[in-house]
């Protein structure tokens, strides 16, 4: 399917319009972990990658919610007008109907933005579900959580807002790097969720970061099983080799 730029955001807005899927098998092996962003965020502090976001910061807005899937970038900024002007203008200021113009099943939505106001709301969501993303991440606000949920568009939002975007916010950037609480996300990175945050990995150390998770997911199952077994706390505490 060929992708085309709806030409609401200004020239040079853009990042790459179609990006290279994850390799095969990458996703699956992320979701089999049992303790998604606990056992990745141990693992990255191993190879010296900054990426986890607690969920105090992120919030989900459904705590039965785990997302394995691509970054489909949005940068948003506070709009330049005044609320005033911009509603006898009319015309909002959010434009990440373009990202979801790009989207392919399984992405994960990912916003730089604003707080306290609105960067994805109900409609945006719904859209979004159609497009067959499977999650957002807002550093800012969102609204119509309970609608997220209910239609299976999970969401972590720095903040949940009544307080609508479209005059407040302006979309600058679609699929190019965005900056979230800190951490620094490019398209195509992969996101991982769940009740107990979120983590950022760079797409050329996924692979890498798998493989040791799965190591260590291992090693923690064998001390599970030691426990159910009664052996002695003194022998519980080796190091994983």
């Amino acid at each position: 399917m060929t992708k085309q730029t709806l030409g609401k955001l200004p020239p040079g807005a853009f990042g790459m319009l179609e990006l290279p899927a994850l390799p095969p098998g990458l996703v699956d092996g992320y979701r089999a972990l049992p303790d998604l962003t606990g056992t990745t965020s141990d693992v990255m502090d191993e190879l010296d990658i900054v990426g986890a976001v607690p969920a105090a910061v992120l919030r989900p807005n459904d705590p039965t919610a785990r997302i394995v899937g691509r970054a489909l970038t949005v940068r948003n900024v506070p709009a330049s007008a005044s609320v005033p002007d911009r509603v006898k203008g009319g015309v909002s200021g959010l434009g990440e109907i373009e990202a979801h113009n790009l989207a392919e099943p399984g992405d994960v939505l990912v916003v730089e933005g604003v707080d306290q106001v609105s960067n994805l709301g109900g409609m945006s969501a719904t859209i979004g579900h159609r497009q067959d993303e499977i999650g957002a991440v807002v550093d800012g606000g969102a609204r119509d959580v309970d609608h997220s949920r209910a239609i299976g568009l999970p969401v972590w939002s720095k903040s949940v807002s009544p307080i609508t975007g479209k005059w407040r916010v302006e979309t600058v950037a679609v699929n190019k790097p965005v900056t979230i609480c800190g951490v620094n996300v490019n398209p195509g990175d992969l996101v991982l969720a769940d009740e107990t945050g979120v983590c950022f990995i760079p797409r050329e150390r996924a692979a890498e970061v798998l493989a040791r998770a799965q190591r260590n997911a291992i090693a923690e199952k064998l001390r599970e099983e030691k426990i159910a077994a009664g052996v002695p706390v003194a022998e519980l505490l080796g190091k994983a080799k």
